[in-house]
């Protein structure tokens, strides 16, 4: 018994092995049948031709020497025949004719895979794979500005190609303030961090995009990634035409767009009656927000974020700075008109964390109706929400600066007609216990309920 039970054990792992043996080659020519490539129909359509060339060039020549041809192979066939019989060379043929035919194809893609991706470890079939999952993706519209936009799009990259981002120009402090006052173009901070978001080489770009210079007449505290945004402004002809040129270059997936093209500058008058002028300003205040608006008061839209919003499959609303990010963008009126008249899903992402001289005190209701008083219309369906709290220790450092996690009243949300999705999209760092969305469980969530609506 036990020697048979050691023929079967030996047995097993020869089975074992030849499964680990399976070259990962046929493997990867399994791949190219996968529907949706849009290689086997021009495969085909090659073969075709080839065919249909040899018919006209026959038909040409009058088949005179087609049939002299024709004729040596058939002679030299039927003396075959005699010496190897046809069901002997009959299958030895078509296997050689297929080894050639496999070979050459392998050595075709092969030199393509090489020269489009040298050093890269991925196929080329699962590249195209990839590529084509990405371009049928949903075409999301999302909505914002600063860190939480870039952090959404990180997310959102993963499921669609199909991503436009609408950002906001309304930034005046640090490195975009600096340029947008000394040479008069839109501040590119924000715009910046989404491109390097989507990107597709995002490490790098990131890295490069984020240096900012420590020495240097005039460049103390410039990001490079605002310069190259400015100097293209300037090639290009104003900041629109500055973004599609460098999402060209940077192999951005998706696109990003300025709400508008006008020098808006915000104000907002808080509950002591002041009237604060300026992004930065508006924060830095420490008062409590009652009315925000802008200069000029009706700025017009850029003609393709409106044509983005019409042509959108599913339109998310933050995260970010309530005041400073997510509303700017919709004090444009054909945005927030075009949002409301929108017969597709809509959700807002609640920040997990209220902003001290921003949103202190609020609760998730307490945004809703900011959005809904800072535009006068309903602009979305679902509002997401944070579920777990964060750690006692993040929550005793946020608390030193005024900052609390946004309260869930639930009933109050409910009656001003919004639905609650209510998950844990939260990533706490543990050295510096900060609180961030987390990019993957965010794109997650949001694409699980846009697929139940």
């Amino acid at each position: 018994m036990s020697s048979i039970s050691l023929f079967k054990r030996a047995i097993r792992t020869l089975q074992n092995e030849s499964r680990g043996r399976t070259p990962k080659r046929v493997n990867r020519w399994f791949k190219w049948l996968a529907p949706g490539l849009l290689v086997k129909r021009w495969l085909l359509l090659s073969a075709s031709g080839v065919l249909l060339t040899s018919l006209g060039l026959a038909i040409w020549v009058k088949l005179t020497p087609i049939f002299h041809l024709i004729e040596f192979i058939s002679a030299i066939l039927e003396k075959l025949t005699t010496i190897i019989p046809n069901y002997v060379s009959g299958p030895v043929a078509i296997i050689c004719g297929l080894v050639l035919i496999f070979w050459g194809q392998t050595r075709t893609v092969g030199s393509i895979t090489e020269a489009l991706k040298p050093g890269g470890d991925q196929e080329l079939v699962d590249v195209l794979m990839a590529h084509r999952k990405l371009n049928r993706g949903p075409k999301i519209v999302a909505v914002g500005g600063g860190t939480g936009l870039s952090t959404l799009l990180r997310g959102l990259k993963v499921y669609s190609a199909n991503i436009t981002a609408i950002v906001t120009v309304a930034d005046d402090g640090g490195s975009s303030g600096r340029l947008r006052r000394e040479n008069g173009v839109l501040p590119p901070g924000d715009i910046r961090n989404c491109l390097t978001a989507l990107s597709d080489q995002e490490k790098l770009l990131t890295a490069l995009f984020q240096y900012r210079f420590r020495a240097g007449s005039g460049l103390v505290g410039h990001s490079f990634g605002n310069l190259f945004l400015t100097a293209m402004s300037d090639i290009a002809g104003d900041l629109e035409q500055a973004v599609a040129a460098s999402s060209e270059v940077l192999a951005v997936r998706g696109r990003v767009l300025p709400a508008t093209l006008s020098d808006v500058c915000l104000w907002a008058k808080l509950a002591d009656g002041r009237i604060i002028e300026g992004e930065s300003s508006i924060t830095e205040a420490g008062g409590k927000i009652e009315e925000i608006g802008c200069h000029p008061e009706n700025p017009p839209a850029l003609p393709a974020v409106l044509e983005a919003i019409e042509n959108a499959d599913y339109i998310v609303i933050g995260p970010g700075s309530l005041y400073t990010s997510i509303i700017p963008n919709l004090l444009v009126p054909e945005i927030s008109e075009v949002l409301a008249s929108c017969c597709v899903p809509r959700i807002y992402i609640c920040n997990i964390m209220t902003q001290p001289g921003e949103t202190q005190g609020y609760t998730v209701s307490d945004h809703i109706r900011a959005v809904d008083d800072a535009c006068g219309k309903k602009l979305f369906d679902a509002v997401l929400v944070q579920s777990a709290s964060p750690s006692a220790q993040s929550l005793i450092n946020y608390a030193q600066v005024g900052s609390h996690p946004v309260f869930l009243d639930r009933e109050a949300t409910i009656s001003l007609g919004r639905r609650l999705v209510i998950a844990n999209v939260m990533d706490e760092d543990e050295q510096t216990n900060l609180v961030r969305h987390n990019p993957e469980r965010l794109a997650r969530e949001l694409l699980r309920w846009y697929s139940h609506n």
